[in-house]
């Protein structure tokens, strides 16, 4: 995922509202979002490369969702795919703040990422930049490939609109707008991560868009305060067609 917004527990209707997009070589091999044959309270896309997700959700109410930090100096060649911070946790029964001191004492390991994990009831966030863990409190954040509520042009233009979206009555495809923003910002707005500057300029809009590098999948998760669970997929098939995947379910109650 590389720009995702969310609002924790600052909403009449829905404890949890999350949109995001995942950005990725075109060419690198996914599954759509589904429930695991392996794991059936799981649901997420899958990275057929690696094995990992970007984001997921179980029917126990535990969430995942990971980017990468854009920090080109500081990316090692050889490391463990961040995937499996976010899959790690949805097929696990671990507390979300003592699942992020574990991954804590390994994240040398890991490539630059930031990883939230939780459940409609608590949500932890942990970037191994930094090196802090952190409870998040209610409230409206956004981030991208850098940390947390950093005002990158796109993440502040995209929180602006999620802002004021979700305080009316919204629906799925507005919510699903804010993802198809296309503006690239002027040069003086770009943020300096250590890529080229037509590399920067691309990378810059909320929605990618390039023949072999842009935005594959976008997602949509609701969590009303009656634990019903919505969630939306587009993803971008072959034929560079979007495809609509929904699903809804109570969550269990564990």
């Amino acid at each position: 995922m590389c720009t995702i917004l969310f609002s924790f527990k600052n909403h009449p209707i829905y404890d949890f509202i999350f949109i995001g997009n995942r950005d990725e070589f075109k060419n690198r091999p996914s599954a759509r979002a589904r429930f695991w044959k392996t794991n059936p309270d799981v649901l997420s896309g899958i990275d057929l490369k690696k094995g990992g997700t970007w984001t997921g959700i179980t029917k126990g109410g535990r969430i995942a969702f990971v980017t990468n930090y854009r920090a080109y100096p500081f990316k090692k060649n050889s490391s463990l795919s961040r995937g499996f911070l976010t899959s790690e946790f949805l097929t696990s029964t671990i507390p979300p703040k003592k699942y992020l001191r574990i991954i804590r004492s390994k994240s040398h390991m890991y490539n630059p990422f930031n990883l939230i994990v939780g459940t409609p009831e608590e949500l932890w966030y942990y970037s191994n930049v930094e090196n802090k863990i952190k409870g998040i409190s209610p409230g409206i954040y956004g981030i991208s490939n850098s940390l947390l509520d950093t005002p990158w042009y796109k993440v502040q233009k995209a929180k602006e609109s999620f802002l004021s979206l979700i305080n009316t009555t919204f629906s799925i495809n507005d919510l699903f707008s804010i993802l198809d923003d296309r503006e690239i910002p002027a040069d003086e707005f770009l943020p300096k991560t250590g890529v080229p500057l037509e590399t920067e300029r691309l990378l810059s809009s909320i929605h990618i868009n390039s023949p072999d590098y842009g935005t594959v999948y976008k997602t949509i998760i609701l969590i009303d305060k009656s634990g019903v669970v919505y969630f939306y997929e587009k993803h971008l098939n072959q034929k560079d067609n979007w495809i609509l995947n929904s699903y809804k379910f109570h969550l269990k109650k564990e």
